[in-house]
């Protein structure tokens, strides 16, 4: 209760500060989200361009969560980020992300693969891919790891911040300028490379913002400095009497309430984001938009969320029904793919479909991540996201791999448009299951009473 009073009357107490630290991270976000979707208009100047195959860019798009599954990366970020705090971990892996991101970048330009430096080396083994694959593999792989941490220590952030107050609609606010770099992303990254499709021009300016959005995260670590010095004595004595240990990390997994929502997670994303990696190549080969203005229809998903977000983040807030929203957005998403696999190939249902997949896609995710402090004690909330952005970067991984190898598999000597039915179809499943662990959260919501319908502002 004295830990309670003495926030009150902390730096957090101030509206402005708290939505100044907001935007400073948001914006991080931002730069994130830009660079993770920028080479997703360019399918096809991969292909012209640097002899990729549908396969071997959904291998690219996949590496984004190799070393975070297989080396669980994100399981010791959440360790570290419970253990050594927010701007520690924050600094460290916004720096991983910057330099993976480089990487990816030296990957797709004309030094490295006229014979620059490294390329020989890569060139040396498993030569059936090419030097610009595998470096930007491992580029992108890197990125992964510090893009996802980066997200869950903001996470960590918005809850130390707004706990109590806001927190909804400061998660949707921070979704919705996060989605506005994919918006930037979809709409820009082709004309940023320009009619000769250079790749490497959009990255180069991924990077440099990536170095901006850094700087932002610095004027955060300011002020959180000072909110952590009005408030160090209560804290010291409630970190003491409620210490994070390792093994917390086991007692997730006797929560169904953590469970329900992790499944949730994996199979909703798995849905949207490998889906967005190949949406502009499916909106060119089944509805016959020109390559151009293919990204800028995938733009209208994030464009969709940046409105609609912080709203069902404030209704949220003031109304409850988090595990009520979170189911219609999995129903939203059958039908969205539902559209895509056997609608018409007319412009208008994929208009439609984009715009549905809009509301789905600002549904779930503003529903679903102010719930977590809701089903999960405080001292484990950083490994709490951690493992569910873990288990979500499972699906990152596998779904961009088997989309390009079911669209390569059922389009084997088909010498016109590229057939994304089969791909489409694999979406759908995603949603029924998505769908199915919604009603199961929110039957355990109502035996256990974590209040996932209930406000989230304590009045």
């Amino acid at each position: 209760m004295v830990m309670s009073a003495n926030l009150k009357q902390s730096i957090r107490d101030s509206k402005s500060a708290r939505w100044f630290v907001l935007a400073t991270v948001s914006f991080l976000m931002f730069t994130g989200y830009f660079f993770t979707d920028i080479m997703s208009p360019l399918q096809g100047a991969l292909r012209d361009n640097f002899g990729w195959s549908n396969a071997e860019y959904g291998m690219f798009a996949g590496s984004y969560s190799f070393l975070n599954v297989f080396c669980l990366m994100l399981i010791f970020g959440g360790i570290i980020l419970d253990k050594l705090g927010i701007r520690f971990t924050g600094t460290s892996f916004i720096g991983v992300m910057i330099a993976g991101a480089f990487f990816n970048y030296y990957a797709m330009t004309d030094t490295f693969n006229n014979g620059g430096l490294g390329y020989d080396f890569l060139n040396s083994f498993l030569t059936q891919y090419k030097p610009s694959l595998k470096l930007a593999i491992l580029g992108y792989t890197l990125f992964g790891v510090g893009v996802e941490i980066a997200g869950i220590t903001v996470s960590r952030i918005l809850v130390k911040w707004f706990k109590g107050k806001e927190l909804a609609l400061a998660m949707g606010l921070e979704m919705a300028t996060a989605r506005g770099g994919m918006l930037l992303a979809f709409s820009g990254s082709r004309l940023m490379a320009g009619e000769e499709q250079i790749v490497s021009r959009p990255l180069a300016f991924g990077v440099l913002f990536l170095v901006i959005g850094f700087l932002a995260f610095f004027i955060h670590n300011m002020m959180d400095k000072k909110m952590d010095a009005e408030v160090a004595d209560d804290t010291a004595a409630a970190a003491e009497e409620d210490e994070f240990k390792v093994s917390d990390i086991f007692l997730l997994f006797k929560n169904p309430g953590f469970i329900f929502i992790a499944l949730l997670c994996v199979l909703f994303y798995s849905a949207v984001f490998p889906f967005s990696k190949f949406a502009p190549d499916l909106m060119v080969q089944k509805y016959m938009f020109n390559d151009n203005f293919a990204g800028s229809m995938v733009g209208l998903l994030p464009l969709g969320t940046i409105v609609l977000t912080p709203l069902f983040g404030a209704f949220l807030d003031n109304k409850g029904k988090g595990a009520s929203v979170m189911v219609l957005g999995a129903i939203l998403l059958i039908i969205v793919h539902s559209i895509f696999a056997f609608g018409p190939d007319q412009k208008a249902f994929a208009f439609i479909a984009m715009i549905v997949l809009g509301f789905a896609f600002s549904f779930v995710p503003a529903a679903m991540w102010p719930s977590i402090p809701k089903i999960v004690p405080e001292s484990r909330l950083g490994s709490a996201y951690a493992m569910i952005f873990m288990i979500q970067n499972v699906g990152l991984m596998l779904f961009p791999m088997i989309l390009g190898a079911v669209l390569d598999s059922s389009n084997q000597g088909n010498t016109g448009n590229l057939d994304y039915s089969n791909s489409m179809m694999l979406m759908v499943g995603c949603g029924v299951l998505a769908l199915f662990f919604a009603f199961m959260l929110k039957a355990v919501d109502k035996k256990n009473g974590y209040g996932l319908d209930l406000p989230n502002i304590q009045k």
